[in-house]
């Protein structure tokens, strides 16, 4: 079961990888930042709210909220202060980067957290899952490679290292997640709930140095229906993401390589929309990544 949660999480992050492209195009990042956490807190809100008015209704429909320590708000901060890092590196490099190259790079987050599946909780990959992972690495050099024809230098552009950070960073939180969900007891919408309140929190700081005593960059800004389309549809995928999690079975370097398949959407899908170069030449990358995929699937 835990396996179909984990494709539904990549199918509403495949949407929202699409929606938070054309929501960062020609914008200011940071304030689209913002309005995304803020809209997916909301959504959120709103079944909070019902559970303090209505809290049998909220646990007869599996939504009821935890009360939470003063030592789990503290871990739960820690996950804000990653994601929000992780956040605003990758914000800043989609808007400078064709999707289709931004995408497959993100899709080297499995090897990061294989390796830290393996060395903090002991999960022992077969011999399939390790022929998947490196696949599915070797398929992103060879993005990288297509990349120079778009004018695009990996070594020395500065957001391909900010694309690099944020999958880093990403697949931390990836590891992290086990922790809270697994050790902690965290329910995914507990989880959610305060992340976004903290993730909010954080990024007003940021603004209140870099954006809001700017008026030319205030005036930059330009609100768009897509901001509010990606903080929904990341927590529809988290919460499946999060109820995969729950599962004691479930592990985490094969949940974070089916998230994975969300790049079919982006490279297509998101590659047609966004009339982006070498369509055709990414698909055998793309190929490799999906192979790898069904590798560990299959294993």
């Amino acid at each position: 079961m835990w396996m179909y949660l984990g494709l539904l999480a990549a199918l509403f992050l495949g949407l929202h990888n699409l929606c938070k492209k054309y929501a960062v195009q020609g914008n200011e990042v940071f304030p689209v930042l913002l309005g995304t956490v803020s809209s997916g807190f909301l959504f959120i809100a709103v079944f909070y709210v019902i559970s303090l008015f209505y809290p049998n209704y909220a646990v007869a429909n599996g939504y009821d909220f935890q009360e939470i320590s003063l030592q789990t708000h503290g871990f739960i901060f820690i996950k804000s202060v990653i994601m929000a890092s992780s956040w605003i590196l990758a914000y800043q490099a989609l808007k400078h980067l064709p999707i289709t190259i931004v995408t497959p790079i993100r899709s080297a987050g499995p090897f990061f957290t294989f390796i830290g599946a393996i060395v903090i909780y002991k999960e022992s990959p077969n011999g399939y899952q390790w022929i998947g992972f490196f696949l599915i690495i070797l398929s992103v050099l060879l993005y990288s490679r297509i990349g120079k024809k778009e004018g695009i230098h990996f070594k020395r552009n500065k957001w391909i290292f900010a694309i690099i950070g944020a999958t880093f960073l990403g697949a931390s939180s990836g590891l992290y997640d086990k922790f809270l969900i697994q050790s902690l007891a965290l329910n995914p919408q507990t989880l959610q709930f305060w992340f976004c309140l903290y993730t909010i929190l954080i990024l007003l700081i940021i603004l209140t140095f870099t954006w809001f005593p700017y008026p030319h960059k205030r005036s930059a800004f330009t609100f768009r229906w897509s901001i509010i389309a990606v903080g929904v549809l990341l927590q529809a995928a988290d919460y499946f993401y999060f109820k995969a999690l729950q599962d004691p079975e479930a592990l985490i370097m094969l949940l974070s390589a089916i998230k994975r398949s969300q790049i079919l959407i982006a490279v297509v899908v998101g590659g047609l929309l966004f009339k982006e170069k070498n369509k055709r030449k990414k698909l055998v990358p793309l190929a490799g990544i999906m192979i790898g995929v069904f590798l560990i699937l299959y294993s």
